[in-house]
Parts: structure tokens; C-alpha cells; sequence
């Protein structure tokens, strides 16, 4: 079996380290130099709507997939006709819009926090009279790592924000204090079978994911969790692996946004868990049974930003992995992570504050 991938970052290059154990042969599309994939399989150095790039990919692969969510849905429609294309380009159209995202969160009844649309400064005041103070301006589209917000706090705010952002399409959001974050992640085959992963949470700084833990002992979140992630893999007819990322507050959860991908919230499955959701995406989208996703303890992850500390290359603690991306460092830079398995919660939470202890500030 051949599986194209669009993208050949990190995550194109777990998922092809889990094709091989599948018998599955990866090859990517990716205008990077030294794309982190380039270990893991064939990549074609040219841009991902480049035409006559894709018809290349598509001719040479059963299949196509991609793991960044911000490639053009156009690109993938020329070549759908000729080979499936995995999750469904019209999923991947609603998370690219922030504004469609939250209107399918509404159709689902999936609760989410308050928000509006705002096209001009006039919209922004009245999202400011409506929702209050502070809230969350953002663009539409192609923001990630907390890129393309900006937080209003006082009305002074509100000409400031319109200068920064004002430029593209946005919505604006509430302002939540809410307890903590989580995802759930899903995933489902061809023919409906969908299979969900325990929920995680997640610890952010400055808009970038730095820490996550499994499972959540929350059973009535879970529970909810899992209701939503099915509702939006029944309406997308989704195929692949998905993530909900999610506000706790109380006992309620909120959506935040979801990611049409495989997702760096799950990267402590592929030791914690019984299948990896890298695995689980190309079961999936080759249409195989889904492996089972039951973690095998308790699990934990940390991301390494910036730098990759030699202390991290030369780790003794018991349980510990690190995954090393291959890139060039660069400040906010994700280039790579280390998971950690033990057997309770306690013991895996005391391991990643003794790796934090011997990695320093990350």
C-alpha cells in the first residue's frame, strides 16, 4: 500500500515511521529543503498546489492524505477525482474557517464559548458591547501557535486591536477563565468504525502546547468529550484521526477549535498508548482495522521549543523517550519532544518534573 502524505514536518515523519510497521510506503510533497519526513520516505520538493506536483503524487499512491490543515482544499478537489483523498477536503474546509468551525460546533450542538463575526471596526465595537470585556480577537484563517490574536482587555483596546488585525477576516471570542484544557482524539475508518483515545490535558505558554498528560481522570468529561468528537466524525463522514481541543470549566466543556489531523497532543500515544494515533490515522485511511486505544499506563509529553537541551540526548530516567525532529533550531520552534510512561499518575507526574528539573526551563 502507498500512502501520499502532503506535508513532510514532524508529523509526516511519524506517520511514516508507523507506515513501516504497517508495510505501508510513505511519499510526501513538501518545498522544504530538509523536511523532517525526508528520514521516513521519497519527498517531492515542490509547492503543495503545484499542480503537476500532485497529479505526480496522486498517480504514484493509493491513497492521499496531508498533516498541516492549512493546505489549499482547491489542490486537493483537482485530485480527488483520481485518487481518495483522506480526511474529506470539505472537513478540512470547515477547520480552516474559524467562523464556519463555530457554526458547525452550533449545528452539532457542541457547546462552545460566545463569538460574532467581525468585518469592520464597527463589527468590533459591537462584539465588544455584545460579549464584553476582555475577549479574543483572531483572523479567520491560518492562525496557529497563538499566532493572528490579540486579547482585548479595556475599550482602549479596540483601535489597536483593528490596526494589528484588521487587515484580514475575523471573528471575535470570549474570554474564558477556564480550569484547565483537554483533547479528545478520535478516529475513524471508511466504513464508520470510529475508536477514541483517552482524554488528554494540556498545558500552553504563549500560545504554544509545552505539556500533556494522560488520561484525565474525569470520567463525565470524558464522557462528554466523546459524544462531541462522534458527533463531528458522524457529520464530517470523517476518515482519519481527529482532535477536539476543548475549554474545562466546571463541569462543562467548551470547544475550542478541532484539527482535521493527526495532532501534537497525541504524540504521548505512541508509547502510552495501545496503537498510536499515527498508526490509527493510516489503518484508517487505508481502510484497516482500527487498532485499539487504551493507554498502557499513564502517560505524559513534553515539547521542546527553541533548543534541544544535550541533557535531553542523554536521558537516565527510567521510561522516558525522546523524539528528535531533526531540525535546525530556531526560536518557537517545535523540534521535538519526550514521552514518559509509568504506571500511575503520581509517578509519571513526578518523572516530568524531575525531566523539567534536569532539561531546565523549556
Amino acid at each position: 500500500m502507498r500512502v501520499g502524505i502532503i506535508g513532510a514536518g514532524q508529523l509526516g515523519q511519524m506517520l511514516g515511521f508507523a507506515g513501516r510497521s504497517l508495510g505501508i510506503t510513505c511519499r510526501f510533497l513538501d518545498p522544504a529543503d530538509a523536511p523532517p519526513a525526508a528520514d521516513a520516505g521519497e519527498v517531492i520538493r515542490r509547492p503543495f498546489d503545484d499542480a503537476e506536483a500532485l497529479a505526480e503524487l496522486a498517480a504514484n499512491c493509493d491513497v492521499i492524505t496531508y498533516e498541516f490543515e492549512n493546505v489549499p482544499v482547491e489542490a486537493l478537489l483537482r485530485i480527488a477525482d483520481r485518487v481518495p483523498v483522506f480526511p474529506p477536503p470539505e472537513a478540512l474546509r470547515s477547520a480552516q474557517d474559524r467562523l464556519d468551525e463555530k457554526r458547525l460546533f452550533d449545528e452539532l450542538q457542541i457547546p462552545l464559548p460566545r463569538y460574532r463575526a467581525v468585518d469592520t471596526l464597527d463589527d468590533l465595537r459591537a462584539a465588544v458591547d455584545s460579549i464584553g470585556l476582555p475577549l479574543v480577537l483572531k483572523t479567520r484563517r491560518f492562525g496557529y501557535d497563538g499566532k493572528g490574536q490579540y486579547v482585548l482587555k479595556t475599550g482602549k483596546d479596540i483601535d489597536d486591536a483593528w490596526r494589528k488585525l484588521g487587515g484580514a477576516a475575523l471573528i471575535a471570542e470570549e474570554w474564558l477563565d477556564f480550569d484547565y484544557e483537554v483533547s479528545a482524539i478520535g478516529v475513524r475508518s471508511p466504513g464508520g468504525e470510529s475508536a477514541i483515545y483517552p482524554l488528554t490535558r494540556n498545558e500552553h505558554a504563549a500560545g504554544i502546547l509545552r505539556r500533556s498528560r494522560a488520561p484525565v481522570d474525569a470520567p463525565d468529561l470524558a464522557e462528554k468529550a466523546e459524544s462531541y468528537i462522534n458527533a463531528l466524525l458522524a457529520r464530517l463522514d470523517y476518515v482519519g484521526v481527529l482532535a477536539l481541543e476543548l475549554f474545562v470549566v466546571g463541569d462543562r466543556l467548551l470547544a475550542n477549535e478541532f484539527a482535521p489531523r493527526v495532532h501534537n497532543s497525541g504524540h504521548w500515544t505512541i508509547e502510552g498508548a495501545e496503537t498510536s494515533q499515527f498508526e490509527n490515522h493510516l489503518r484508517a485511511v487505508t481502510n484497516q482495522p482500527l487498532g485499539p486505544t487504551a493507554c498502557r499506563g499513564h502517560a505524559g509529553m513534553l515539547n521542546l521549543i527553541g533548543s534541544i537541551p544535550e541533557a535531553a540526548r542523554q536521558l537516565a530516567i527510567p521510561g522516558c523517550q525522546l523524539h528528535d525532529y531533526g531540525k535546525s533550531p530556531r526560536e518557537g520552534r517545535k523540534l521535538g519532544h519526550i514521552t514518559v510512561v509509568a504506571d500511575s499518575a503520581a509517578a509519571r507526574d513526578r518523572q516530568l518534573q524531575q525531566l523539567e528539573a534536569v532539561l531546565g526551563k523549556l
